[in-house]
């Protein structure tokens, strides 16, 4: 199992946090994500390293971006 922490820019409430967990549970080998809205946190758990392409594409489809 592998767990990574990343941060998420433009969340501002529980709807964010929700858009942005339903869509990085839908890559591949994610076994669960935990969004902390406060300081924009994400961590996610997975069977195995998750491509970086997919989880940038993932929050972007949320409609945010990955802090660089």
């Amino acid at each position: 199992m592998t767990t990574s922490t990343h941060t998420v820019v433009g969340m501002t409430c529980a709807h964010c946090v929700t858009a942005v967990t339903e869509e990085i549970a839908q890559i591949d080998g994610v076994t669960g994500v935990e969004v902390d809205l406060a300081t924009g946190q994400v961590t996610v758990e997975s069977d195995q390293p998750i491509d970086g392409d997919a989880l940038i594409e993932a929050v972007d489809e949320a409609g945010y971006r990955l802090a660089p």
